[in-house]
């Protein structure tokens, strides 16, 4: 994890390192990315989460329970098979799809200097094409 740019009511930047296990994952980068927000001391603003590949996301959505993210791959890979009438010869095609469904950015409000999720919500990268390591961009923005 490396961060950005410290001076107070400037935008600050910072990067996660992100290593999947498996082909198709939802890995919770909840507290990795809290802690940034954190560090900024950034009071009211809003987080911006880019994921900069394409066949990887970042979505938010419920982190109570393992079965949520399981059911949601699960999904995708029945809507999106990894054989499927593909043009793209490089065997990932689908990768490429889920990527476009699930897209690769969410913006988060930062209220009283925590990331402003709702009480089952949390953040998942989102891997399609993996095990890989990847990259999750932050920008940090005070009101």
């Amino acid at each position: 994890m490396t961060a950005g740019s410290p001076k107070s009511g400037h935008a600050r930047t910072a990067e996660v390192s992100v290593r999947t296990e498996r082909r198709t994952q939802l890995l919770e980068v909840t507290a990795a990315v809290a802690r940034i927000v954190q560090d900024a001391a950034v009071h009211s603003g809003v987080c911006y989460i880019h994921v900069p590949h394409t066949t990887a996301g970042v979505i938010v959505n419920e982190n109570a329970g393992p079965d949520v993210a399981f059911d949601i791959e699960a999904a995708l890979a029945r809507l999106v098979p990894l054989k499927g009438e593909y043009r793209h010869s490089e065997g990932n095609s689908d990768a490429h799809v889920k990527s476009a469904l699930v897209g690769n950015s969410v913006t988060i409000f930062i209220a009283d200097g925590r990331l402003d999720l709702g009480r089952w919500q949390g953040i998942f990268f989102a891997e399609f094409d993996g095990p890989r390591t990847r990259r999750l961009c932050l920008k940090i923005l005070p009101d």
